[in-house]
C-alpha cells in the first residue's frame, strides 16, 4: 500500500485529505506541526509528502529544506494559501516538486500525488549528468562543462524530464503531461517556445548540438 505522510495543521483540511486518500487506497499518516512532521519523514520514509506551507512549530518550507540537506528525494506537494509567482518559485526552490494553492479541489490534489509518484524511481539522485550537463537538484543550479546555465524554474524542469531520459525521444504530449502537468494537447506552440529559450542557453555558439529537434515528432536530448 502506498504511504503518504500528510503535514497539516488545519484539522477541517487535513480530515478531507484523509478522507479522500483512505478511499483510493493509500495509507496516509498525519502530522499537524512541523516538529512533528519532519521527525515522522524521518522515521516512517513515505513514498510521497503533502506539505502545508505555514505551520506551527517548524514552517513547511523549512521541513522540505531540512530533509533535502539529508538526502531525503521523497517527493512533496507544497500546500499554500500563497499563491503568487514569487511564492510558487520559492516553495519549488527549497524542494517541493509540485506546489498547489488553496482552496483546492480533492480530485485535483489526488491527481497530483498519482503524477508525483509515477515518476521515476532514479528521481531520489540529487545530482544528474548527461555529458557536458550538469544539474544540481538540491541547490537547483545547471552546468555545461565550466559554464553556468541561468534556467527559468520551468527551464529548470524542463531540461531535469529531458536529462532523466536523455537519448530518448520525447514527445509535444510526454513533456505537456509531465513537464506542464496537461492532461490534453492544445493548439499551441507552448513546447517549441519554451524548447526554443532552453536549447538557446544549453547549446552555446561553437559547442555540440545536445538538444535535437525530430521533425514531426518531438526532441531528444544527446548523451554523445
Amino acid at each position: 500500500m502506498t504511504r503518504i505522510l500528510l503535514i497539516e495543521d488545519d484539522t477541517e483540511t487535513a480530515e478531507a485529505i484523509l478522507a479522500e486518500l483512505g478511499d483510493r487506497g493509500f495509507e496516509v499518516q498525519w502530522a499537524g506541526n512541523g516538529v512533528d512532521g519532519l521527525e515522522r519523514a524521518r522515521a516512517s520514509s513515505p513514498d510521497a509528502m503533502i506539505v502545508d506551507r505555514m505551520l506551527p512549530g517548524v514552517d513547511g518550507l523549512t521541513v522540505i529544506e531540512v530533509l533535502r540537506k539529508e538526502q531525503v528525494r521523497t517527493p512533496v506537494l507544497v500546500l499554500s494559501a500563497l499563491g503568487a509567482v514569487n511564492d510558487r518559485v520559492r516553495g519549488l526552490r527549497m524542494g517541493g516538486d509540485d506546489y498547489l494553492t488553496k482552496p483546492f479541489a480533492l480530485i485535483e490534489l489526488v491527481a497530483r500525488i498519482e503524477a508525483l509518484l509515477r515518476r521515476p524511481s532514479d528521481s531520489r539522485e540529487t545530482i544528474l549528468h548527461v555529458g557536458p550537463l550538469e544539474l544540481d537538484l538540491i541547490e537547483r543550479t545547471a552546468r555545461r562543462g565550466e559554464r553556468r546555465l541561468d534556467l527559468l524554474p520551468r527551464e529548470f524542469r524542463l531540461l531535469e524530464y529531458m536529462m532523466r531520459r536523455s537519448d530518448q525521444l520525447l514527445t509535444r504530449a510526454m513533456l505537456l503531461e509531465e513537464v506542464w502537468n496537461y492532461k490534453f494537447v492544445p493548439a499551441t506552440n507552448l513546447i517549441d517556445v519554451h524548447m526554443g529559450r532552453l536549447r538557446h542557453k544549453v547549446d552555446g555558439s561553437g559547442e555540440t548540438q545536445l538538444i535535437h529537434n525530430v521533425r514531426g515528432s518531438g526532441f531528444v536530448l544527446r548523451s554523445r
